[in-house]
């Protein structure tokens, strides 16, 4: 499995922006020029391990975050993501979510 550059960019872009960052200030904090910063989230370019490791410090997460489209064994970062996503869901809304992911769920397995 190759990296997926698109995937680790939109995990970028979403990282900086729950983070209330603009992708100058980005750009700053990970010694890098805000147009490579663009380049990175659309997906247009391939970051060196130096740049990846240079982001993730900028942004406060680890690399396995960035990565974990492209690393099968990322089950933890997807299991943390979930966790923050449904961290101030409400009971209803939990409902409707555990609905709809068992949902989704059957319905990948039967297209398999």
């Amino acid at each position: 499995m190759g990296l997926d550059y698109q995937a680790i960019g939109v995990r970028i872009r979403r990282l900086r922006k729950d983070k209330g960052l603009t992708q100058q200030t980005l750009a700053e904090r990970s010694d890098q020029e805000p147009s490579n910063i663009s380049h990175i989230e659309r997906g247009a370019t391939k970051l060196s391990l130096p740049t990846l490791v240079s982001i993730a410090n900028a942004l406060e997460v680890t690399v396995d975050e960035l990565l974990c489209d492209s690393l099968p064994a990322s089950r933890a970062v997807f299991d943390r993501e979930v966790e923050h996503i449904l961290a101030d869901c409400t009971h209803t809304e939990m409902k409707i979510i555990t609905e709809t992911m068992r949902a989704l769920k059957d319905s990948l397995r039967r297209t398999r």
